[in-house]
């Protein structure tokens, strides 16, 4: 790990102000994906901004019957906390499905949002990385890529994003808030908020320099049906080969979300008003733009019948 200096913030606008004005600089909370690339030296940042102490760490209710959940909750939190599992059940699923009890004791909202999208490749400084340095290549095109992208990658990068949690926002259809240097605050929708990698897959959010995340707003509960279920090569601690977060109402309208597909959760509003149709339908939009390698292509099924499975116990 290289040398760094620390600093402890006192606001959020001082923070975004500080990382902003610093070269090079990072903010940290429970650090369970910066530190472990910091001592890989994937990640060198010459400066750390502690955000602990801002005070984001709260869950309340919004004027319009929704939740906003403070960036620096902890996931165990989240997954426990009673409006949560009453009223997004999908969100507590998805928390419960990611890494071990130890990390979601540490990981906070924010930092499960900004994991870095990644691949075996990524890790191994030795072969070129297109994340890592642009322009460089990617290793895992040609290389052993069963577990990456069929939708949404580039000729650059194929990585595909880890995050549970961000399956099921991008389900429930959450709002990212933001401060800015400047003090200003901004919201974006979280397809608007991660980039698709193109030509520079180094840049994942539409994150402005200095941005600090400060909470993630959920509208009003949707009720129906609501299931997240991960398939993985094992039973903990292992990324999504494909997992498939629904919202199903009584009509059987709803909402579908896919991990482990895509460089970001991936969704289409057009597909989901499929699901009267049935899983075969709404699969054929999702994957549509599918494009797919010898080691990859049995994620297509795999996402249909993982999704029939689940709209078959929301009739059950």
């Amino acid at each position: 790990m290289r040398p760094f200096t620390f600093e402890r913030a006192s606001s959020p606008a001082e923070a975004a102000r500080r990382a902003a004005s610093i070269p090079n600089a990072r903010f940290i909370a429970g650090g369970t994906n910066l530190l472990d690339l910091m001592k890989l030296e994937i990640e060198t940042p010459a400066h750390l901004i502690g955000v602990n102490g801002l005070g984001l760490d709260n869950i309340e209710e919004t004027k319009e019957g929704g939740l906003r959940i403070g960036a620096l909750v902890r996931n165990t939190d989240l997954a426990a906390h009673q409006r949560v599992r009453r009223d997004y059940p999908l969100l507590s699923r998805a928390l419960l499905a990611g890494a071990s009890g130890q990390l979601r004791n540490k990981a906070t909202t924010a930092g499960n949002l900004l994991q870095r999208t990644r691949c075996p490749y990524f890790y191994d400084t030795n072969l070129p990385c297109n994340k890592r340095k642009p322009g460089s290549g990617c290793a895992a095109i040609g290389g052993f890529n069963r577990t990456l992208a069929i939708v949404g990658a580039s000729d650059q990068c194929i990585a595909t994003h880890p995050s549970d949690m961000a399956v099921a926002l991008r389900a429930l259809d959450a709002v990212v808030e933001t401060v800015t240097q400047d003090g200003d605050t901004n919201s974006y929708a979280l397809d608007d908020f991660y980039r698709l990698p193109g030509d520079r897959p180094d840049i994942e959010t539409a994150l402005k320099p200095g941005e600090l995340i400060t909470s993630v707003r959920l509208p009003a509960p949707v009720g129906g049906y609501q299931a997240y279920h991960k398939v993985r090569d094992r039973a903990s601690y292992a990324f999504a080969l494909v997992s498939v977060g629904v919202v199903v109402q009584a009509d059987g309208t709803g909402q579908v979300a896919l991990g482990g597909v895509a460089p970001r959760p991936w969704r289409m509003e057009s597909a989901d008003a499929q699901l009267p149709h049935g899983a075969k339908a709404v699969a054929a939009l999702l994957l549509s733009s599918a494009k797919t390698t010898s080691q990859n292509a049995f994620k297509l099924p795999l996402v249909e019948r993982t999704l029939a499975s689940l709209m078959a116990r929301a009739k059950g």
